[in-house]
């Protein structure tokens, strides 16, 4: 049951705290449509899942269909009651369904008035594109966070989204939209390594009829599911694995994974992306540059192999190509064109055109 205000008061509270917000969200995307964001963000949800001794654990979660809200499992593990709150009205939650090893939790909240969302799908983004990430992260108000998207992994039929909207775990279920209003990603898990390792499982899962049939919803009670990203490293999707061995500096094993990855899927442009940087940070210029090649041969679009040939080159003195690869990026990703581009002037190069074997 609803313990409200009345909806005028609720409406402008939640109207003016939104509004707030927006003001302290990233001015590089101030572009997105101020209204929109306002729309949408009655439609993102504090959840308060409380566990043993009153333990009370804060996520958020999207209003995607009638008296649904969609959440981390990780948010709701230990609990043995949840609430979903907005503008000073909590909802309780009856019951909720589980799809553990996705990370994405269905609660069923009676008499909540909240519109869902519209759903988009993340297989229609690219690298660069500009997304809004809205959840409660670092307290009780709604933040929005403007970013865009860093890289888009394969994994299980479908791509996990990396962003550079900053969130921390209080967003855990949060929305991240493009830049239309619709939903794409869940804000799911971050890892260390700077502002550009945050990530979001797709919309995809959400429109799945796998889902829909194994939906059975339930008591809320704690649960013990396991995620694909709580699982042992050596368990884990692949681009995982590969991340954990790029922050270890350990590019021998990341060249053997790689090699391994390209084998099995001749389709992704990742894995030979990856064996290209082992390469490079090995000193085998040449080999990188030939796998960063071939894997704009397989996606011509990967404007992470465009921007890391432009930083070879430049290395070693091939100004020309350095130049043609920052055109190509810029056509593609003019954010990451233009990071690299500053990049590179900071940088020296070496003298003559070379390139190491």
């Amino acid at each position: 049951m609803a313990h409200r205000l009345s909806p005028r008061h609720r409406s402008l509270m939640g109207s003016a705290l939104l509004a707030a917000c927006l003001v302290s969200s990233n001015s590089a995307h101030a572009e997105f449509d101020r209204r929109s964001l306002i729309l949408l963000g009655r439609s993102v949800m504090r959840v308060e899942a409380e566990g043993e001794n009153g333990r009370l654990q804060l996520g958020s979660g999207v209003v995607i269909a009638r008296e649904r809200v969609v959440t981390n499992c990780h948010v709701t593990r230990n609990a043995r009651n949840i609430s979903v709150v907005q503008a000073g009205t909590r909802w309780s939650v009856q019951a909720q369904s589980l799809d553990a090893e996705r990370d994405l939790c269905v609660l069923q909240v009676p008499g909540l008035p909240n519109a869902p969302v519209p759903l988009g799908r993340a297989a229609s983004l690219r690298e660069g594109h500009e997304l809004a990430a809205l959840g409660y992260t670092g307290g009780p108000a709604l933040q929005i966070s403007g970013g865009s998207v860093v890289a888009l992994h394969h994994w299980s039929g479908n791509v996990v989204i990396q962003c550079s909207n900053g969130f921390t775990s209080g967003a855990s279920g949060g929305g991240l939209f493009d830049r239309d209003g619709r939903l794409v990603g869940i804000l799911t898990f971050r890892l260390p390594g700077g502002r550009t390792h945050y990530y979001a499982v797709p919309a995809e899962w959400l429109l799945d009829e796998a889902l829909e049939q194994r939906m059975r919803f339930a008591e809320v009670r704690p649960h013990n599911g396991e995620s694909f990203w709580q699982r042992p490293t050596p368990a884990q999707p692949l681009f995982l694995q590969a991340a954990t061995l790029e922050r270890a500096g350990q590019w021998q094993e990341l060249l053997q994974l790689a090699e391994r990855w390209a084998r099995d899927d001749a389709t992704d442009a990742e894995p030979l992306y990856l064996r290209a940087l082992a390469y490079a940070q090995l000193g085998r210029d040449a080999a990188a540059v030939q796998s960063w090649q071939r894997s704009l041969d397989v996606d011509p679009n990967y404007s992470r192999s465009w921007a890391a040939l432009a930083q070879l080159y430049h290395r070693n003195g091939q100004a020309t190509r350095a130049q043609q690869a920052i055109e190509s990026l810029t056509a593609l990703n003019p954010g990451l064109a233009l990071e690299v581009s500053d990049r590179l002037r900071a940088e020296p190069s070496e003298p003559q055109e070379s390139t190491r074997q």
